[in-house]
């Protein structure tokens, strides 16, 4: 195994489909980094889903119980994303929230030296938004352009990928409440393997052994930290 040093103030993002190991190789490396004394800050980031807008929607259907829908896909939540401007209005809301995330949060750890390690970056973003509202042009919103011109570059981005049918049987296994349908899931896998060759992604075969990616990831670190500029 290629040893890594431990890295100070850099940026890395786990992407792809769901089971591929993402949660899973983060935690290694989190342990790996401990143990070369960094201690480095995790930031999981799902467009409408993070902490602050979750707290947000929480308060709201304990003030307008009878008002909102509950969480999760829904008769009730398809029908109140029909109108447009719940759906303009639900879009302007996550994107504040992940320039907070991105902009500010992510910018601050890395300013104070701390190795942030991202599950979901800005790519899955644009991909979730592209497959739960294909009425909306993502691009004409100014927030995201913004976004897109403010969230820091990776210092390494991971992309796990997985066949559709063994995505389908882990999200089972670990019972996941609302799972992608196996159409949903190969839109977005076409989605992630149209992105490959525009984005400098490290792209991982979830399939392989827990080890054997783990060693991938610290060989792909440590030939980062040699030649930066690639990156």
């Amino acid at each position: 195994m290629n040893q890594m040093k431990p890295i100070r103030g850099s940026l890395i993002t786990f992407g792809g489909l769901d089971g591929a190991g993402k949660s899973t190789q983060i935690a290694l490396l989190t342990d790996y980094l401990v143990k070369n004394s960094r201690k480095p800050v995790y930031i999981w980031s799902r467009g409408g889903y993070t902490a602050v807008l979750q707290g947000l929607k929480t308060l709201s259907r304990r003030l307008l119980s009878r008002s909102l829908p509950s969480s999760g896909n829904s008769p009730q939540r398809s029908s109140a994303l029909s109108k447009w401007w719940v759906r303009r209005l639900w879009l302007s809301l996550a994107l504040l929230d992940l320039l907070w995330v991105y902009g500010v949060q992510i910018r601050w750890h890395r300013y104070r030296g701390r190795t942030v390690l991202c599950d979901r970056y800005l790519w899955d973003t644009a991909i979730d938004f592209r497959l739960n509202f294909p009425q909306e042009k993502l691009d004409d919103y100014w927030l995201w352009r913004l976004l897109g011109k403010i969230s820091p570059k990776p210092d390494a981005a991971f992309l796990m990928l997985l066949t559709v049918e063994e995505s389908m049987r882990r999200s089972a296994m670990k019972g996941e409440p609302f799972p992608d349908p196996p159409e949903v899931l190969s839109q977005r896998l076409a989605y992630y393997q149209d992105l490959i060759p525009r984005v400098p992604f490290h792209v991982l075969d979830g399939s392989q052994p827990i080890a054997t990616l783990f060693n991938l990831i610290l060989t792909h670190l440590a030939q980062v930290q040699r030649h930066p500029r690639d990156v």
